[in-house]
């Protein structure tokens, strides 16, 4: 008996499709998640073809991640031999036309380690890969101990007025205020650094969207999201002059002062490269993540016990939180080479996102895996993803999260969330944006 072997790519439903790829799509986390798990379940490995977009092969199975993470040889982040030929952020066709015309054919618009491919990516992650490994980071756990003492005594006056909105009253604030103190930023110029990170994830979202922005035109995002970088780039070129002639004790001079082999500094264009990320994602997605599991806390009252009982628990509490809220949905990758996954064949030049929020979730790795859960034992949850662009911060995120629920929960009376919430509306980074809850504190 002969049999032919299935060439033509499966082809995802639009329902599918769409609610995954468009930003929209995600701002009912319920809806996402159902689409998500209908993908493991029946098309583990699919194309999307949505109007305005590439095609792209949605992965959503944890094994399978792993598996594109770790062979940066044939899925690139930055275009392999041709630096800046592919965009590891997804916008639409028209974002990235934009970009190139901007970038004179270019769609690598940060010399930053989202964009790079090895050996690129390994020197300029050892910028400085040693600030934040765990002994590096481990020094720096009194100061942001004392800065999560501070924050608590803010939330206590805050709940002494009854409702608060959890993320604008509270959540952003603290993680936000420990990166800046780390890398050496002036209190006065963090109400800046939040709305400037607002807009840099929050292209699609309506609640932050710039005025210089029409935000109807197809390549909305894209202008956003390059005038955002273009404000940090301005603030970051002040910084790291003022560093590199006056160095201090901070996160800010590491980065600035970084030599290259031949004891040259590194072009301003890769410091900007690494303050942009420091900015951002330094603080926004621990922010999520404390919202996210602060809001589960509430949800589950038997665990909030549980953990204010036996504060050992605390790191098995981050641990779930990271897996369940996964606030970084993906980074976009293009095959260098023919591929054969799941006994269908990717093709060089093809897209792939793979979908970290749905390999938290994948039911082979994970059981029962909509469940909050703080005794998974092992919890290989993929919220810092995986292989070499494993996140560089992880270590320091998880200390400011360990170290507020430890000086938190001992003093939190009780928490009540008033209603579901939102979620920013974005494909690439986020999680909650608005959350109404009461809380006691003693």
């Amino acid at each position: 008996m002969t049999t032919t072997q299935h060439t033509e790519p499966a082809i995802l439903p639009d329902e599918i499709a769409r609610r995954i790829v468009l930003p929209e799509g995600h701002s009912d986390l319920t809806a996402l998640y159902e689409a998500y798990k209908w993908l493991r379940n029946n098309m583990p490995l699919a194309k999307a073809v949505v109007d305005g977009y590439d095609p792209i092969w949605l992965v959503s199975k944890h094994a399978d991640i792993q598996e594109v993470e770790s062979l940066s040889e044939v899925f690139t982040a930055g275009g392999g031999e041709n630096p800046g030929s592919h965009n590891p952020i997804l916008q639409n066709s028209a974002g990235d036309e934009f970009t190139k015309h901007l970038l004179g054919g270019s769609l690598r618009i940060l010399d930053a380690l989202p964009y790079q491919d090895p050996p690129e990516h390994t020197a300029a992650k050892n910028m400085c890969f040693h600030f934040f490994k765990p002994p590096s980071v481990k020094k720096y756990e009194g100061q942001i101990r004392d800065l999560a003492k501070e924050s608590i005594g803010q939330l206590e006056k805050l709940s002494a007025r009854g409702e608060i909105d959890l993320l604008d009253d509270w959540a952003l604030g603290f993680p936000l205020h420990v990166i800046m103190t780390l890398v050496g930023v002036p209190p006065e110029d963090e109400p800046k650094m939040m709305a400037l990170t607002q807009e840099f994830f929050g292209t699609a979202d309506p609640e932050h969207q710039r005025e210089d922005v029409e935000a109807l035109s197809p390549e909305a995002m894209a202008q956003q999201w390059a005038a955002t970088i273009q404000d940090f780039f301005a603030y970051f070129d002040t910084l790291v002059e003022d560093r590199r002639a006056h160095p201090r004790d901070d996160l800010a001079t590491v980065v600035a002062c970084a030599k290259q082999p031949d004891g040259e500094y590194w072009p301003k264009s890769f410091v900007y490269g690494w303050y942009t990320a420091i900015f951002t994602a330094g603080h926004d997605t621990a922010s999520a993540t404390l919202a996210g599991t602060l809001q589960q806390l509430a949800l589950h009252p038997d665990v909030l016990a549980r953990v204010k009982a036996d504060l050992s628990l605390v790191p098995d509490l981050v641990q779930e939180g990271l897996r369940y809220v996964a606030p970084v949905k993906h980074f976009m990758r293009r095959a260098l080479s023919d591929h054969t996954m799941r006994g269908q064949t990717i093709k060089a030049g093809d897209r792939l996102m793979p979908l970290f929020q749905s390999g938290c979730r994948d039911e082979e790795v994970f059981d029962h895996p909509d469940e909050f859960n703080i005794d998974r034992k092992p919890n290989n949850h993929l919220a810092f993803g995986f292989g070499a662009h494993t996140c560089v911060g992880q270590h320091l995120a998880k200390l400011e999260l360990k170290v507020m629920f430890e000086e938190l929960l001992p003093r939190l009376g009780s928490i009540e969330v008033l209603g579901p919430g939102s979620v920013t509306q974005t494909n690439f980074v986020g999680g909650l944006k608005h959350l109404p809850a009461k809380l006691t504190i003693s």
